[in-house]
């Protein structure tokens, strides 16, 4: 019987499961791997596959049979994190948005972000001026099918690409018009790179909405973005939070908490309702390695490692535009041009120029930011400053990317709401928890303590005295065994549930919430200081 479940075992670990993974141009990567094989080894696959060396940028995602999205996480196995059946689908996507894309080091990693960038073009994500809008479909009409040439590209062109959720006649002629007359003799590099430092300019770039409600109950899109975290409601932006000025993100259950400290010691708490508890857990997921990568030193030892590459420019693959063309992509619309042009409802598509005055609401003081133009100038960012004060309006109609979010059941949360918001009425809650009030504890407090352990003590004699010493020592060193044991035993938990050990005891305690969130807040930052001390002190003892 042993031997059977031996063999039982070995068979189960050799297993081999199909994974396809949908690339930024629409193309699949299928390949095989064993049950115990971690996402860092998937994804050394997608990037040898691709020939991508900037690869912190890029992430793989994936969505549950409960329509939830989650990024594959690169220390645990692959086959643990996901919940379907086999065959494993997956999307390789931009996790991280560079700073400034024009920046990057390679070509082949500048034209994987221009892929993302026109995803969230069409989604609706990046949202823009008319003006923008055209230009930016006009590079990529460039990039992907060249110079205008008459033999080839006859009245009307533009309107067989979908470049936008929805668009109008006149866009598709400005369009038309930007590419005929302004972009001839431009390479696909030149258009994605131009493509790619306008996108950077525009105050939607980076974000990956996640839909949410306030304590009023109004519907929300919060993100993350390279500058900071943002709100959208409606067809405005009522929040925006410089990365330094986040100090504390928490979850419990459907709500999530921004804890945001700003200059002159305001304090302030942002709350919003995830429509599950598994969208809040991601959503804090989410802002945690979007904190840890622009707030820290990543992001600058990213573009220093990107710096040090040296290797012949490797030969791209360029996807051309191709009308009419449907899409398998989980989260890609097919590219439809056949919709009669009556049928379809002109938009008028404009940009922020500059933040809101911040509204007062239920659960926050007005908040007043610097827009991040001013902190990360480049193109285009100029006249960011002398608009500053105006009121951001990103869409005359409301903020509502089509496809980036799958759908997911928002639960309705009347009475929470109304619980929650009494709390948050009034004065904004503060970034530490109210302190309990200290109160002195003189000598005099402590020796009536003793007292009252040891009735009839002041009138104890030497050996008496003695005695009652010995009995407090030995409850103290007990008490200290019994208080070093558990902290022995909490240790030994923790490194057994962070190791590989596959039981479901601790496969239980891996997948709560509570778990989750020490790891992330506590065990990773903990483990990344004793690595940096620790080698800190190797390279000491090898210098020395």
């Amino acid at each position: 019987m042993l031997s059977r479940w031996m063999s039982g075992s070995s068979r189960n670990l050799d297993r081999e499961y199909n994974c396809t993974v949908r690339l930024l141009d629409d193309s699949e990567y299928t390949c095989t791997i064993q049950r115990d094989a971690k996402g860092q080894y998937l994804f050394d696959l997608l990037c040898h596959h691709l020939n991508l060396l900037e690869k912190d940028y890029f992430g793989i995602r994936f969505v549950d049979p409960d329509k939830q999205r989650h990024w594959l996480e690169f220390t645990k196995s692959v086959v643990k994190q996901m919940r379907a059946q086999p065959p494993f689908t997956m999307c390789f996507r931009v996790k991280f948005y560079p700073t400034d894309p024009a920046a990057l080091k390679e070509e082949i990693t500048r034209y994987l972000v221009f892929l993302q960038i026109k995803r969230d073009l069409y989604h609706g994500r990046l949202l823009c001026k008319t003006s923008d809008a055209a230009l930016l479909a006009a590079y990529i009409l460039q990039a992907e099918i060249g110079d205008y040439d008459p033999g080839k590209h006859p009245e009307g062109y533009s309107s067989k690409f979908q470049f936008f959720p929805k668009h109008s006649e006149k866009l598709e002629r400005k369009i038309a018009e930007i590419h005929k007359s302004e972009l001839s003799g431009q390479t696909p590099a030149t258009s994605e790179l131009n493509f790619l430092r306008k996108a950077q300019t525009l105050e939607t770039y980076g974000v990956d909405p996640h839909p949410c409600k306030d304590v009023s109950g109004n519907a929300a899109f919060l993100a993350f973005t390279p500058f900071g975290f943002v709100v959208l409601q409606g067809n405005k932006r009522v929040h925006f939070i410089k990365w330094n000025e986040v100090t504390k993100m928490k979850f419990e259950g459907k709500t999530f908490y921004l804890y945001v400290s700003q200059k002159e010691e305001k304090k302030i708490v942002l709350t919003y309702f995830a429509p599950t508890p598994e969208a809040c857990k991601h959503l804090w997921k989410c802002g945690i390695e979007n904190q840890a990568f622009y707030n820290g030193r990543v992001a600058k030892e990213v573009m220093e490692s990107s710096a040090k590459i040296k290797r012949e420019p490797p030969e791209i693959h360029r996807a051309g535009l191709v009308p009419s063309r449907s899409c398998p992509s989980i989260t890609h619309g097919p590219r439809l041009s056949s919709v009669p042009r009556t049928r379809r409802r002109a938009v008028h598509i404009s940009i922020m120029e500059g933040l809101e005055s911040l509204r007062d609401s239920a659960h926050s003081t007005p908040v007043r930011s610097a827009s991040h133009g001013d902190a990360f100038a480049g193109p285009g960012r100029s006249g960011r400053a002398e608009s500053s004060e105006r009121v951001a309006v990103i869409a005359d109609e409301s903020y509502s990317p089509a496809d980036s979010v799958l759908p997911t059941p928002v639960a309705e949360h009347s009475l929470e709401l109304m619980l929650l918001s009494r709390q948050a009425n009034g004065a904004p809650c503060s970034i530490e928890e109210e302190k309990e009030s200290e109160a002195g504890t003189p000598a005099a407090e402590a020796e009536g303590e003793l007292r009252a352990l040891c009735p009839g003590a002041g009138g104890l004699g030497p050996a008496q005295a003695q005695q009652v010493n010995k009995f407090l020592l030995s409850v103290l060193r007990l008490l200290l065994v019994t208080v070093g044991l558990l902290f022995v035993l909490l240790l030994l938990l923790i490194v057994l549930t962070e190791s590989d050990l596959d039981t479901a005891f601790f496969r239980d305690i891996r997948q709560t919430p509570e778990f989750e969130q020490f790891h992330y807040q506590y065990f990773c930052p903990l483990r990344r200081w004793f690595a940096c001390k620790l080698r800190a002190v190797v390279n000491l003892l090898i210098d020395t």
